[in-house]
């Protein structure tokens, strides 16, 4: 059996999010969420969960190139535990630098500038966020 995993590109404007299949190792981009000042709407992400069901979530911790903290990993963070809080799921953190020019990169490559709209933009990079997250289990 197949675990469904849910990714998310946390911000304080915008969230995205991706869903991915343990099994196969790949993620999709789903959509992306309006946040006020890092809070999406709860009923939104609720649909979400009760659609997709996921064993497991992925939350993109946004580091420093360096490595360390800033004031958006301690958001990020803050937003793991709300979900863990609220549907009881399990959430882990996954290191994101460079996903969202990644993923920019890479929806311009297949779609020119009308593929880099905000919401494909952070979707793409939940997806990111979820393949880096399999390559760092399975190598």
């Amino acid at each position: 059996m197949s675990d469904t995993i849910l990714g998310f590109d946390f911000g304080t404007k915008a969230i995205g999010v991706a869903i991915g299949q343990s099994i196969t190792g790949t993620a999709q981009p789903l959509c992306g969420l309006k946040a006020n000042d890092g809070i999406p709407n709860w009923d939104e992400v609720a649909k979400l969960f009760a659609e997709w069901q996921p064993s497991l979530v992925v939350v993109g911790l946004p580091l420093n190139m360096d490595g360390t903290e800033q004031e958006l990993t301690l958001r990020a963070r803050k937003f793991a535990n709300r979900l863990h809080g609220r549907f009881g799921v399990k959430v882990v953190t996954q290191d994101e630098r460079l996903t969202t020019t990644d993923a920019k990169a890479h929806l311009f490559e297949r779609r020119g500038f009308r593929g880099l709209k905000k919401s494909a933009i952070d979707a793409t990079s939940a997806a990111l966020i979820l393949e880096g997250y399999f390559e760092s289990l399975y190598g």
